[in-house]
């Protein structure tokens, strides 16, 4: 059977008028840390006990860290990852991107794997486009054709910066972030996808932009997935 990845684009239907009302509520609210929409501009957050520090940040974030995995299930139901509690966008970037390249048709439903990406999103309406994270899920149709053959995607995140056009416009107006709190952050990393009577697949190279809010006195929280990868 041929695979069917769902985190490389967006599956039909939906409203178009409301996912652009709320494409361009995103991209208005984090005006201050975009760049003609193809970079963010912010600095690690740190809690109230901390100082923070741009320029430790901006280059702390060009270097790579230790990948962060998905669980393999070994077809056994588990619990769906929920959020790390951490201040730093790129931590918490590296974490969710891993959720959302991962899948498990075998131990979970579809309903179930949209509930639990929704445990990642910001609370706060005003700056949330909660479907740019469904449009990555496949419909009902599609996940019980996967299910059928039960598919399922693990993934890592090797590598994650915050665009360069985000140090610039930070040095250019430090306190621009201060209003919404919502940086983006570019993670690189792969997924490899398998059935049943399949080898494990090979991996294939993933990377995607996340808007990530991360308010000096609460956890991060995402906003929504760019629809354009910032380098």
């Amino acid at each position: 059977m041929q695979k069917r990845s769902f985190a490389s684009g967006p599956r039909p239907g939906g409203s178009g008028g409301a996912l652009v009302r709320r494409r361009a509520l995103l991209g208005s609210l984090v005006l201050v840390v975009l760049v003609a929409c193809a970079g963010v501009l912010a600095y690690v957050t740190r809690d109230g006990r901390e100082a923070a520090n741009p320029a430790a940040a901006a280059a702390g974030s060009a270097a790579p860290s230790a990948p962060v995995a998905s669980p393999s299930t070994g077809g056994h139901a588990k619990a769906l990852p929920g959020p790390p509690s951490t201040h730093d966008p790129i931590a918490f970037a590296k974490a969710a991107a891993v959720a959302l390249w991962s899948y498990d048709t075998r131990s979970s439903s579809q309903p179930e794997l949209v509930a639990s990406l929704h445990r990642w999103l910001t609370n706060e309406g005003q700056y949330l486009d909660a479907d740019s994270v469904d449009r990555l899920v496949p419909s009902p149709v599609l996940w019980g054709r996967m299910a059928d053959s039960g598919q399922f995607a693990t993934a890592t995140a090797d590598e994650a910066h915050f665009p360069d056009r985000f140090t610039k416009a930070l040095q250019a107006d430090p306190g621009a972030i201060t209003q919404a709190y919502v940086y983006a952050v570019t993670v690189s990393g792969k997924q490899s996808i398998s059935w049943n009577g399949a080898p494990q697949g090979g991996a294939e190279d993933r990377s995607a932009t996340l808007a990530v809010q991360c308010r000096p006195d609460r956890p991060c929280a995402l906003a929504g997935v760019l629809p354009a990868v910032a380098p």
